[in-house]
């Protein structure tokens, strides 16, 4: 499935909108993102299988948030930060140039 990331993140800031919840304070949602996934990392510890996607899309849905109110497109920069990935020479996990 090839998901729309600019749409999904208007339908994320709407939802947001509809149920009262903040928009404007990235501060805030940061915060927020760095609770939902802590809220992960405690699933993936308990191997509770049946949590962890949710709390998978959690993360994605904040991230998808942020990045609406930053005015990025998520998926033009994912893009575009794996072709830099692509490109990048490890040794030992170690980062030896872009």
């Amino acid at each position: 499935m090839i998901l729309d990331t600019e749409k999904l993140q208007k339908e994320v800031i709407q939802n947001k909108v509809r149920h009262g919840f903040n928009t404007t304070d990235v501060k805030f949602e940061l915060l927020l993102l760095y609770g939902e996934v802590n809220e992960l990392f405690q699933a993936w510890l308990k191997d509770d299988s049946e949590n962890i996607g949710e709390e998978l899309a959690d993360v994605a849905i904040f991230l998808l948030g942020i990045s609406e109110m930053l005015g990025k497109d998520l998926g033009e920069e994912i893009t575009k930060k794996m072709k830099i990935n692509k490109d990048r020479v490890y040794v030992n996990g170690k980062k030896l140039r872009s």
